[in-house]
């Protein structure tokens, strides 16, 4: 009995925070419990929702989840949709919230609870290896940086 105490001891404190810090590989549910895009175009935003995801999967400031949750608006109204773009900001400003334990919440690639905050060189160098393994997450990456020089001047 003793030796199991020891074991349950042992795998709380030295295994566990060992993989506390283990980002998760990439997933997105595309629009969450929202529709991908009309009914003519069902995935017509759906692009702009997994970039979106792709942000939230790794995490960071409140600022970088107002510019993610910015962006993702600015998207969906490029393709046209401009009521729905704010619809959808409204949505992800309260149900994004890194406090929630769901599925879409914001660093909902790290163990809960990952709350806001600039995220440390080695929980950065995850994030670069599971972009590096997927050239496809690198592009959307890219393209949303393009509208840095926007955010820059944005005042919130």
């Amino acid at each position: 009995m003793k030796s199991l105490k020891i074991l349950i001891f042992a795998s709380i404190f030295f295994i566990s925070p060992a993989f506390a810090n283990q980002l998760k590989p990439f997933t997105s549910d595309g629009c969450s419990a929202f529709p991908d895009g009309t009914f003519e175009q069902n995935t017509l935003w759906l692009n702009c929702c997994v970039a979106h995801d792709l942000a939230y999967w790794q995490g960071g400031t409140y600022q970088q989840r107002k510019d993610a949750d910015i962006e993702l608006k600015e998207c969906v109204a490029a393709v046209g949709e401009k009521q729905i773009a704010n619809l959808m900001l409204a949505g992800v400003r309260v149900g994004g919230s890194p406090f929630f334990p769901t599925t879409f919440r914001w660093g909902y690639g790290w163990p809960y609870p990952k709350l806001y905050g600039e995220l440390s060189k080695e929980e950065m160098a995850q994030v670069t290896a599971h972009l590096d393994e997927n050239p496809t997450l690198k592009s959307l990456i890219s393209t949303s940086e393009n509208s840095e020089n926007k955010k820059k001047n944005r005042m919130f």
